[in-house]
């Protein structure tokens, strides 16, 4: 399973800024990576494991903004079409349960 992160958070401040610093520094301490700017994801083993992980970012969340998350299956990661751009390579798609790297 997959957990994915949206966020929209302002950045009109200097105060907004480093709130934004700080809330993207958190989420890849927390074994999230980029998909694309305000996109993050980051493997989770079951639903309970994800929900755990959404306390933790609601735990550091930023004052202002909007933050959405979203848990997919790997089936459905895999699944997704890239109509611009490509893939990073160190991005794993694959439906196994157990990927050794």
């Amino acid at each position: 399973m997959r957990l994915m992160v949206f966020f929209d958070l302002p950045t009109a401040t200097s105060e907004n800024r480093r709130n934004y610093r700080r809330f993207r520094k958190d989420l890849i301490s927390n074994g999230f990576f980029m998909l694309q700017e305000s996109v993050y994801c980051r493997m989770v083993i079951n639903e309970a494991m994800a929900k755990s992980v959404v306390a933790r970012i609601e735990s550091f969340k930023p004052p202002q903004g909007m933050v959405c998350a979203m848990i997919i299956t790997e089936k459905q990661f895999a699944g997704i079409s890239f109509i611009v751009g490509d893939m990073k390579s160190d991005v794993v798609t694959t439906e196994q349960s157990l990927v050794i790297l």
